[in-house]
């Protein structure tokens, strides 16, 4: 049977996949989990559950905190929160364990459960395997005081705003920034963070009403962010997901600055101030060329993980690293996060134009994208397409024709089913011809 966590938790269709009655086992499976590992360390544990403006969340995080009560565990209901939000909380807090209702970047139909240990990081694979093996299993249930209770977590959203602007040490004043929170959990902390931070803030895609969470806007959506910023003349636009983890911007010429871009303006700008340990960046295999070449050129190292801010996260840990992330906008930033934070990465990069005097145009200069193309290949076999020969072989053939020039890359998703192919080549056609190339043969050999 496939795995039930993916990359990023439980993620599926709400009310299909992802039912009221999963939502309860998973969080008594957790609290079962990491009560026998001693995480709780013997005393009454303590949770922390958020969600975002998705309709599906409501039935959702109710049934996550009846199922941690029901397994005696006491909740703190923070209702509507980022995710890099939640993680800051349970940091904070010293609670025992985070639980997030979001599916991300994904469609309102869709939702998702992470879970979050102790001090706000993501739990392992281990203890994720852990807690699906015992989905279902019989368990002897606390009665009377022993249950947990749930209260609502009264002033979370201004805590984590505080958190936010007290990473800055300069005001935003005299910059203007356009908001996408894309219609989810942002629309109540990212619009506040940077107007308490001094900047000048106009707002889209902060609708009420989630089940437009995602839709034609945010950071998989960025053609009216690109127009909001050039009918303001804002010095900076930047697009958060359903669940704020990511941020993707765009300049005063409405240009996009892509993750690796913002990685590259902030990795220069620690390594700068000393602060940038090892003088290394971690990233994904889905970085571009161009940021490696680039980070190079200043010096900084590149470590490289699969494809996941969690994976990241777990390199920086290992090596004390001071920044990681995605090209898709996840980045962390170790000295004020323990996850993806998008708002965060907002607020750092526009101090960082704060402190040099440039603009956003300028300082994303410091690395070339090598041209790249990418494929989500659906309908197919996602196990087979990393193992079948003929895929393998052809992907072989088009390195070997790439050379140092570029590179190729296929990848089963966590989160979707498809098989995601990259090719970054010398041109833009060369990169496209040789992604559609690969992606027929991988229709041809397995698909469904």
């Amino acid at each position: 049977m496939a795995r039930l966590f993916g990359t990023d938790g439980v993620r599926g269709r709400a009310n299909g996949d992802i039912t009221a009655e999963l939502a309860v086992e998973l969080s008594v499976g957790a609290a079962h989990v990491l009560g026998t590992l001693g995480a709780f360390g013997g005393t009454r544990p303590r949770a922390i559950v958020a969600r975002d403006t998705r309709p599906s969340g409501h039935f959702l995080s109710a049934a996550v905190c009846a199922g941690l009560a029901s397994a005696g565990v006491d909740v703190l209901d923070a209702e509507v929160l980022p995710t890099p939000g939640l993680a800051h909380l349970v940091q904070s807090t010293g609670a025992d364990l985070g639980v997030m209702i979001s599916a991300s970047h994904n469609p309102a139909p869709d939702n998702g459960i992470k879970f979050f240990a102790r001090g706000g990081t993501k739990l392992p694979d281990e203890v994720e395997d852990a807690i699906e093996a015992r989905l279902g299993e019989e368990w002897d249930r606390p009665q009377g005081t022993e249950v947990g209770t749930i209260t609502r977590y009264e002033g979370a959203t201004d805590a984590y705003v505080e958190h936010l602007v007290g990473t800055l040490d300069t005001s935003l004043e005299g910059l203007t920034v356009v908001a996408d929170c894309a219609n989810g959990a942002a629309s109540l902390t990212g619009p506040a963070a940077l107007r308490r931070a001094g900047a000048t803030v106009h707002v889209i895609g902060d609708g009420a009403d989630g089940g437009l969470i995602n839709d034609g806007v945010g950071s998989t959506h960025l053609a009216p962010l690109q127009a909001a910023v050039r009918e303001h003349g804002a010095d900076l636009g930047v697009a958060f997901d359903g669940d704020a983890d990511r941020c993707l911007a765009v300049d005063a010429d409405g240009e996009i600055v892509d993750g690796d871009q913002i990685m590259a303006i902030l990795a220069l700008d620690l390594k700068e101030r000393g602060r940038l340990h090892e003088d290394t960046l971690v990233v994904t295999v889905m970085s571009n060329l161009g940021l490696k070449l680039a980070m190079k050129e200043h010096g900084i190292l590149l470590g490289q993980t699969a494809v996941g801010d969690r994976y990241v996260l777990e390199e920086m840990i290992l090596g004390g690293f001071s920044i990681g992330g995605e090209q898709s906008g996840h980045v962390i930033i170790a000295e004020h996060a323990t996850t993806g934070d998008g708002e965060l990465t907002a607020l750092q990069l526009l101090q960082r134009m704060v402190r040099t005097g440039r603009t956003a145009r300028e300082l994303k200069q410091v690395m070339t994208r090598l041209p790249q193309a990418l494929l989500n290949v659906k309908d197919v076999d996602k196990a087979k397409a990393t193992i079948d020969r003929g895929v393998a072989d052809a992907i072989e053939a088009a390195e070997k024709e790439l050379g140092e020039r570029g590179r190729v890359l296929l990848r089963p998703s966590g989160t979707e089913p498809v098989v995601r192919v990259m090719v970054e080549a010398p041109t833009d056609e060369q990169a496209r011809e040789m992604a559609e190339r690969l992606a027929v043969i991988v229709r041809e050999r397995v698909g469904l």
